[in-house]
């Protein structure tokens, strides 16, 4: 399986008429539709082709600049997938990007309180632009939770590149498991996503684009030494698209393995998209399951129909009452009590003994000293 995880999508959102009885008011989400029959069709091709091409997991890409707000934020991935025709045996997922700059460091709508409206997304991903955002990224947005960033897209196309990428942060961000993207729409001097040209986030000259993608790129592969790498198109125009096996090749000219150029296509994706999923069935179960603090009702016995306790023990089966008591020392020590204690006789037995034992030793030291001095009254 081959997956794509960045077709953008681009949608014209119709203006709010200005009146002065709405003046001062914030706007509100308007209901109409978001797509034309153009846009679908051209959508339809554009899907058409990437299947052609060998992928089977497409994932739409929304993205946002600098925040996020409910209120007025419209997730049209929702109506986008129920206006496609089905394609089987082909996966469809649904991805929300931020594009985070100076005015995002104070917050850009991933709190705990729009939980439930962004699991209306498979994937979320940021794009940081500055030194302060990326480590926000990479240190408190990847840590587990219902909110957690599965993807960080470093803007690759910019003439100078906006941050230093530092591998402490590279290698925290990874061990909590986000990866990074590379698009390879930047390598081949395409169009990229209006969104990020409108936000600054990429380079509108094709030529400089592809120029600076390939230096960018290759100090991102020397940093993260090859892991946590995605690989995805973010392409616009169908005339740049590749299919997965020429992606593949392409990223082995930044010096990364061709295992891991194959695996940036393939297995890294996949353990994203099943973290992801793994992470959303969690948050539904604890939606489901409301408790403070993980403290749960008191237990209750339940006793199931047909069930008829034991009997009472009856005369004839010995317990620990009906034992018989020791009535001598013997019986004790027979039984494990405390150990007996000896009697007198067995004491003046002992102590004879013992002299008897010395007295002999004595005269047999008694006796050879008497034929040493024999022997020397002969000798003499």
């Amino acid at each position: 399986m081959f997956y794509d995880l960045n077709v953008p999508i681009t949608t014209t959102t119709p203006a709010n008429s200005g009146s002065k009885k709405g003046k001062g008011k914030q706007p509100q989400a308007s209901n109409s539709p978001q797509f034309t029959a153009a846009q679908l069709s051209a959508i339809d091709a554009h899907l058409d082709l990437l299947i052609h091409l060998g992928y089977t997991v497409i994932c739409f890409n929304q993205t946002v600049n600098k925040k996020v707000d409910p209120k007025t934020h419209i997730n049209v991935l929702n109506e986008l997938l129920e206006k496609l025709k089905p394609r089987r045996g082909i996966l469809f997922l649904k991805r929300l990007s931020v594009i985070l700059d100076e005015d995002s460091e104070k917050g850009f709508g991933l709190i705990n309180a729009n939980t439930s409206y962004f699991n209306s997304y498979d994937i979320l991903s940021l794009i940081p632009t500055n030194q302060a955002t990326f480590a926000l990224a990479c240190l408190t947005h990847t840590l587990p939770s219902p909110l957690t960033t599965h993807i960080i897209s470093i803007p690759l196309t910019l003439p100078r590149f906006p941050f230093h990428l530092k591998h402490t942060l590279i290698r925290t961000a990874i061990k909590n498991g986000a990866v990074f993207e590379i698009n390879y729409v930047g390598a081949l001097g395409g169009e990229s996503d209006p969104a990020l040209l409108e936000a600054g986030a990429a380079e509108a000259n094709g030529s400089n684009a592809k120029r600076n993608w390939w230096a960018a790129a290759k100090e991102l592969v020397r940093v993260t030494k090859g892991k946590g790498l995605i690989v995805s198109g973010g392409v616009v125009a169908q005339a740049n698209l590749r299919a997965p096996r020429d992606v593949a090749n392409l990223i082995t000219l930044l010096e990364l393995p061709q295992d891991a150029a194959h695996a940036a296509c393939t297995s890294v994706p996949k353990s994203l998209i099943l973290r992801a999923l793994m992470i959303y069935v969690l948050t539904m179960i604890l939606e489901t399951r409301k408790t403070y603090r993980a403290v749960f009702s008191e237990p209750v016995l339940v006793i199931p129909e047909g069930y008829s306790a034991p009997a009472p023990p009856t005369a004839s089966t010995p317990t620990l009452a009906s034992l018989p008591l020791p009535s001598s020392p013997q019986q004790a020590v027979a039984t494990g009590g405390q150990k007996k204690r000896p009697r007198e006789e067995d004491l003046v037995d002992s102590k004879q003994k013992q002299q008897n034992t010395s007295g002999t030793v004595l005269g047999q030291i008694g006796q050879g000293s008497d034929k040493k001095k024999k022997r020397k009254n002969n000798k003499e």
